[in-house]
């Protein structure tokens, strides 16, 4: 079994406690964009799915990277940066799609910071020694893919190399300039067919990914909590194939 591995809240840079002192609101933030019927429908599909049993256990990984001074003024620094993978195009399920590095617990993990460290080594080849696990968030039920996620907050002032391990797994690992999620530019509402626009989740328009769905959420939620979101035009809303076609144009550039 791996050994169990302590949070340490207490060890993030400053620029970093805003998220970590409220990361108990990050649930809230990302529901209260739903419009109510909306809300109630995933309420309702994860009260049912805790009744029945079904689903896994599962962990991704938030991690935070930079400078452990802040500027000071108090804001993300220039070089902050979160750590996200893109699912291969070949992928049974969520093919293409962008994520927290993370998956299934093995029967052998001690909790879910021992899953998302393991998920993110195997996926990334991170150091996970050079990681510290700051803040567990909320165990999420994610309908689409019947997983009980739970979304580990990390920081490193310097996670080491990162690259894709298996291909046939992950396309692209990337360190995404917080700036760049902060960005009112690359923002945009995104909804899946057959669903209706009332069903349009945050999304962020990247140079390399569209990130959308659950990851977009929790994203869009920590930049609400953190105090780092700025105005944006949430009107912009456009069905997941048209936004997805727009991934590497000049509109999808992190700056």
């Amino acid at each position: 079994m791996s050994a169990a591995v302590s949070l340490t809240p207490d060890v993030g840079p400053a620029w970093l406690r805003p998220l970590v002192d409220n990361v108990g609101r990050v649930p809230d933030a990302f529901r209260r964009r739903l419009p109510a019927d909306v809300l109630a429908l995933v309420t309702a599909a994860k009260a049912t799915a805790q009744l029945r049993g079904d689903g896994r256990d599962a962990a991704v990984l938030v991690l935070f990277s930079g400078p452990e001074s802040a500027p000071v003024d108090g804001a993300v620094p220039d070089d902050a940066d979160l750590l996200l993978t893109v699912r291969a195009s070949t992928l049974r399920h969520h093919a293409g799609q962008a994520a927290f590095p993370g998956g299934a617990c093995d029967p052998d993990d001690d909790g879910p910071v021992a899953t998302a460290l393991r998920e993110a080594h195997e996926e990334t080849g991170i150091d996970t020694s050079r990681l510290r696990p700051l803040a567990t968030m909320e165990r999420t039920f994610i309908a689409p893919s019947g997983f009980h996620v739970v979304p580990v907050l990390a920081y490193s002032p310097d996670p080491g190399p990162v690259a894709v391990v298996n291909e046939a797994e992950t396309a692209v690992v990337a360190r995404v300039p917080v700036r760049a999620f902060v960005n009112p530019a690359n923002r945009l509402m995104v909804y899946r067919r057959p669903h209706s626009r009332r069903f349009a989740g945050p999304a962020f328009l990247l140079n390399e990914m569209l990130v959308w769905g659950f990851t977009g959420q929790v994203i869009s939620a920590m930049l609400d909590v953190a105090g780092w979101a700025q105005p944006w035009d949430t009107g912009n809303v456009l069905e997941l194939d048209e936004a997805m076609a727009l991934v590497g144009g000049e509109g999808g550039t992190p700056r």
